[in-house]
């Protein structure tokens, strides 16, 4: 009986040599690791076994204080003794209870992967709603600004009005330009003979001094000439705050 406890102490200290490092103490010692569990008993018997069949090979010692320490390798023949007292039945055995082991615990990790999963999509979906109520809020902004769009400007100050009485015309007009989709801005002779249809009397330094006090109520907005020695109709230009103006935007 004392034989096959010190056999299997054998097989496990030679098993852990030929998994672990080149290099491993022959007894443990305190924390430190070692091939057999201690010095005395089973283990002690199983270790000096090994050394005098030559199954470990001592390649260097260690001295602290009073203890020396044994340093040892797996031998050549280390690794037959392991090969021939592993029977294949037992290596089965081995991957029998690992693969049992292993088979049991899939449960728990299955759940503990939905459990993780439930967490994201639960946050997923949070994110989402949150996304969705401010997609929402901005298209009821748009929707609020279309509107506005749609009941068309806000009235004209009466003193703007009564300055220029051909504001709201030439407003409505800046609107059809813009709502047709131009390339490019209105120019002022384009309004100008846009506005003649209902202003008549109107004239050129009337229209230049309305589109001046438009542009200080910020109504519309004067544009720069782009090619000041290009321009076809050179007495509509109108001359501002040291820049040429040539066009207009409501």
């Amino acid at each position: 009986m004392s034989r096959d406890r010190i056999t299997d102490a054998l097989i496990e200290a030679l098993k852990r040599a030929l998994t672990g490092p080149a290099e491993q103490r022959l007894h443990r010692a305190g924390k430190l690791e070692g091939l057999f569990a201690s010095r005395a008993g089973v283990n002690g018997e199983a270790a000096a076994r090994a050394l005098r069949e030559g199954l470990l090979e001592v390649v260097r010692t260690e001295t602290r204080g009073k203890s020396v320490f044994e340093w040892v390798k797996l031998t050549p023949r280390g690794v037959e003794f392991l090969a021939e007292s592993e029977s294949p039945v037992r290596t089965l055995q081995d991957l029998r209870d690992v693969l049992h082991s292993s088979r049991s615990a899939v449960p728990a990790w299955v759940e503990e992967m939905r459990a993780g999963l439930r967490i994201l999509a639960d946050g997923l979906e949070e994110r989402a709603r949150g996304w969705l109520e401010r997609l929402d809020g901005l298209s009821r902004r748009v929707e609020e600004a279309l509107a506005r769009l749609d009941r068309g400007r806000p009235d004209l100050p009466n003193e703007v009005v009564h300055r220029v009485p051909w504001a709201p015309a030439a407003l409505a007009y800046l609107d059809q330009w813009q709502q047709s989709g131009a390339a490019t801005a209105c120019t002022l002779p384009e309004l100008f003979e846009a506005l003649r249809d209902s202003q008549a009397e109107l004239s050129v330094p009337a229209f230049h001094e309305g589109l001046r006090h438009l542009q200080e109520r910020r109504v519309l907005r004067l544009l720069p000439a782009e090619d000041a020695a290009g321009l076809p109709r050179p007495e509509f230009a109108l001359f501002e705050g040291g820049r040429l103006f040539y066009a207009v935007a409501g």
